[in-house]
């Protein structure tokens, strides 16, 4: 079976303006989790330029200005989404999606009304955010969805606690889930039973971004022609406030891969300064990556 071309990277006058501009809005008070999800759509297709993004931007308001007025409870606000999203518009996931590099782009995902569990996610809590709805995202292992009502940990929802929070599987066209059926979902992605408190708990703009950044890295990870996808994702995941040091590591051996021996050695020895101050043997073990990288050089 053929799959389709992925999308073609901008120019790299466009990727460092696009570069410029998530770094700024990472650090914002407030991070935009579509301002941040349109620009790495934005890095990952060179199609999608300024109108573009806005037009995105367009249709989640358009979107949201289709939802009922306040519907009320947290289960009504699940239930208007899921008539709308879901039903109406069609957005769902299959698993044919997770082959397509285009499932972690908001824009493709709007266009599309397809794509991974993380970015269905994303256009529902972005279009019940504008529409007035108490929404939050929720990472389950394996399995992003959204939730509806307060917050775990704040004070709110209706006094017996029963309306209090819904939570919804935008992957599944919106479908309300009862604790069994979260539980069943992180079963049936990672193993694990049951359910923690943890696991419940909003993700933040940045967390989001982050896991999608980390989705497109396994897409690229596992197709070798498409290493100049996982570097973007790496570079961006690096201009995030806060990043696992190792993504530095990880970048290093990708540039040794793609021949880029003198700079992949570099980045391997500003790395292994490092990690030296806490585990010197395994910085030795870095530089002698860096000294077989600079080999590659004769």
């Amino acid at each position: 079976m053929r799959h389709p071309r992925p999308p073609q990277p901008p120019s790299p006058e466009r990727s460092a303006e696009l570069r410029r501009r998530f770094a700024e809005e990472a650090r914002s008070e407030r991070p935009d989790l579509s301002a941040l999800c349109l620009l790495v759509g934005a890095e990952g297709d060179g199609s999608l330029d300024e109108a573009g993004l806005g037009a995105a931007q367009v249709e989640l308001d358009r979107l949201a200005g289709e939802l009922p007025f306040r519907p009320g409870t947290p289960r009504a606000w699940a239930e208007a989404l899921r008539d709308l999203l879901g039903e109406r518009y069609g957005f769902h996931g299959v698993g044919a999606d997770y082959r397509r590099l285009e499932s972690s782009l908001l824009h493709a995902v709007l266009r599309r009304r397809r794509g991974l569990p993380i970015l269905l996610s994303v256009v529902w809590m972005e279009v019940a955010r504008r529409a007035g709805a108490p929404v939050y995202g929720v990472a389950l292992p394996g399995h992003f969805v959204v939730g509806f009502g307060a917050e775990p940990g704040l004070a709110g929802g209706s006094a017996g606690g029963v309306e209090e929070r819904v939570l919804v599987d935008p992957f599944d066209g919106g479908r309300l889930l009862s604790g069994d059926d979260a539980e069943a979902l992180v079963a049936g992605t990672t193993g694990a039973a049951g359910l923690t408190p943890s696991m419940l708990e909003p993700a933040a703009p940045l967390d989001v971004v982050t896991r999608v950044l980390n989705n497109v890295r396994a897409w690229a990870a596992g197709r070798p022609e498409q290493s100049a996808v996982g570097l973007w994702a790496i570079e961006l995941a690096l201009l995030l406030p806060s990043h696992a040091a190792r993504l530095r590591y990880e970048r290093a051996r990708l540039l040794v891969e793609r021949g880029e021996f003198l700079a992949g050695a570099g980045e391997l020895e500003a790395y292994a300064e490092v990690v030296g101050v806490v585990d010197e043997a395994g910085a030795e073990r870095v530089r002698g990556e860096a000294r077989v990288a600079r080999a590659m050089l004769n």
